[in-house]
């Protein structure tokens, strides 16, 4: 069962948010020990609701809900810590880190530890962390929560460990395999994957190389429409801000 402050509430954050009818609000959130799923925050945007400022993303919150179908009603929200800050590059971060969750997961699928991680990851954003390190290491936990993580300091036709100074061949369903000198352009530095492995702050030559693999094994989970997170986070390097 979800943490609670007290006996009803539930620990949440807001994914994604939008106008609904004239002045409620359709929110996407993810529980504790819930998931994601949808409800509408009644009456929120009405001029002294002090909802609509509390029922943002990156905030996380205390959230009461009631209701039998798919889409529940907020019945009460109030902060549970200070909101995570994110500007720039961060903020396009933030913003992909709650579509990925929204495409990978189905609604009403409890994901306590990635609801961890997720909390985890914001902080990290917002405490000025490299990027790329937090992105990486959160997307390979949603790999093992979908059950598609590949050992990444193991060779599975070797029988032995990845030595850093050697390329590698990591395939879904296979994992991960000594490359051969005609091996394509999608190998990989050993080093890059023990950094990975071990949860490493990734370095200058490596963060292209993890996320060209990450961004492999995930997509097959993420369905055939572009993520508009990465439309955002192109229009930032851009504007070069």
């Amino acid at each position: 069962m979800a943490a609670r402050r007290d006996a009803g509430l539930l620990r949440a954050l807001v994914l994604h948010r939008r106008d609904y009818g004239n002045t409620s609000l359709l929110l996407e959130l993810f529980a504790d020990g819930v998931g994601r799923f949808p409800a509408i925050a009644k009456g929120a945007r009405r001029g002294r609701s002090p909802a609509s400022a509390l029922l943002q993303p990156f905030a996380p919150l205390w959230i009461g809900v009631v209701g039998r179908g798919e889409v529940l009603t907020l019945t009460g929200c109030e902060a549970a810590g200070r909101p995570f800050v994110l500007g720039g590059r961060a903020l396009s971060c933030g913003f992909y880190l709650n579509e990925v969750l929204m495409r990978v997961f189905g609604r009403h699928d409890p994901q306590d530890t990635i609801f961890a991680f997720y909390h985890a990851a914001l902080g990290q954003l917002a405490a000025g962390e490299d990027l790329d390190s937090v992105l990486r290491r959160f997307e390979l936990r949603l790999l093992e929560a979908l059950g598609y993580a590949p050992s990444l300091d193991l060779v599975v036709d070797a029988d032995g460990c990845v030595e850093p100074d050697r390329y590698y061949l990591v395939e879904p369903g296979r994992g991960t395999r000594a490359a051969s000198a005609e091996a394509p352009g999608d190998a990989v530095c050993g080093a890059t994957l023990l950094a990975l492995a071990r949860g490493e702050t990734l370095g200058v030559a490596q963060i292209r190389e993890a996320r060209t693999l990450l961004r492999r094994l995930l997509e097959p989970h993420l369905g055939p429409k572009p993520l508009k997170s990465r439309e955002l986070f192109r229009r930032w390097q851009r504007s070069g801000k």
